[in-house]
């Protein structure tokens, strides 16, 4: 069945939107969107417990998504199962599930949604779309990319409940880090 969902992508396929989910794709690459946020809110003091949060969110994600349960699941990409499928991207060299993208994105939503609910929904918009090309151009799974989704709520949720732990035990964020 999940192949069947990914070729109903493949007929959806023109050069606007090629163009489209390879930006989309990109932004999502390493997390680097999301981290360039994070350091964004970490500046100010306004912001930095939800700053500060985010990187402890997404280096849990990373932990566990993409160290641990990437290499213990071990499941090939669809492009390696179906090489028929032209890609548009550079074949990725690690396991399939979850999607790494899906998680960086909905891990980092989900804080910004703790602490912004407007800037969330934004983000969680930004995080769908570059969770939905990762189908597209055909790396990865409608499983993994809800095997993302579910990590990363769960992630910036408990990261978010830690921080807030933190500061109401009396710490800062410049205790924590010493950014002031």
């Amino acid at each position: 069945m999940e192949f069947e969902i990914l070729y109903a992508i493949q007929g959806m396929h023109n050069a606007v939107l090629d163009s489209l989910m390879l930006f989309f794709t990109t932004l999502g690459e390493g997390g680097i969107l999301w981290i360039a946020i994070s350091l964004i809110l970490v500046i100010s003091n306004k912001t930095r417990k939800c700053g500060l949060a985010m990187m402890g969110a997404m280096a849990l994600s990373f932990l566990l998504g993409n160290l641990i349960i990437k290499n213990i699941v071990q499941r090939a990409r669809p492009c390696t199962l179906d090489p028929t499928v032209k890609l548009l991207i550079k074949l990725p060299w690690d396991y399939s599930f979850p999607s790494g993208h899906t998680l960086n994105g909905f891990t980092a939503a989900t804080v910004i949604f703790c602490y912004y609910k407007r800037w969330g929904v934004l983000a969680y918009v930004g995080a769908a779309i570059i969770a939905f090309s990762r189908m597209y151009l055909f790396v990865h799974f409608p499983t993994d990319i809800l095997g993302g989704i579910i990590l990363g709520i769960a992630d910036g949720v408990l990261m978010y409940k830690i921080i807030q732990k933190v500061y109401k035990k009396g710490g800062s964020a410049g205790t924590v880090l010493d950014l002031k």
